[in-house]
């Protein structure tokens, strides 16, 4: 898909939301009819416990994305904090919260194909969007892409700014739509009840 102007931009990214909304959903659903082969292991529980913490790291982690890009990103490259050991951090932590998601039904296999699955979608995002940055900024961008990794961070690279300048309204934005990560926990916790009483079908089983 080529990208060639701001109007682009936002059409892509209003329709790239949507369209991972319904993934998200769909996802969920099927999760629906999986169960932890540890479910009657103390195991399950430690996982699910873990997976909590994974997605409040990935929660925090979308949310200090935002305070070094939060609306400017179709506007300038910005080159400090997460954005300076990886080009998508917002996506790193996206997939980060996926495989938290994953981990809420006690199964690190289903864990690390929803991280998986999240990362390769980002990557057909990523790609189209690289372009409309390319024709945007020009070697400036392209500078960046030769010197910082584009998905997975390289904490060598790290670099801070004094001073930031935060648009609230972003934050709070990235702040609610984190806060989505959480429903798969009553969800699936309701999924599971279901399930030990014999009401939702357990079509898989994954350690």
């Amino acid at each position: 898909m080529a990208l060639t102007s701001p109007k682009d931009m936002a059409r892509f990214q209003r329709r790239r939301r949507i369209v991972l909304a319904v993934i998200i959903f769909l996802i969920l659903g099927a999760l629906l009819t999986v169960r932890s082969a540890w479910a009657d292991n103390w195991t399950h529980e430690y996982i699910e416990d873990f997976g909590i913490g994974v997605i409040v790291l990935a929660i925090l982690g979308r949310m200090w994305c935002t305070l070094y890009i939060g609306g400017r990103k179709s506007s300038e490259i910005v080159r400090l904090g997460p954005y300076s050991m990886s080009r998508n951090p917002l996506y790193v932590f996206s997939t980060v919260g996926a495989f938290g998601i994953g981990m809420m039904t006690g199964s690190l296999t289903v864990a690390l194909i929803l991280a998986v699955l999240c990362y390769i979608a980002f990557h057909f995002v990523i790609v189209a969007e690289e372009g409309y940055l390319e024709t945007v900024f020009g070697e400036t961008y392209l500078a960046y892409k030769r010197e910082v990794p584009r998905f997975f961070p390289n904490l060598r690279l790290y670099r801070e700014s004094d001073v930031l300048s935060v648009k609230s309204s972003m934050l709070y934005k990235t702040l609610a739509d984190g806060l989505v990560f959480f429903i798969s926990y009553p969800l699936l916790e309701f999924a599971e009840y279901l399930q030990s009483a014999n009401i939702l079908p357990v079509l898989f089983r994954f350690y």
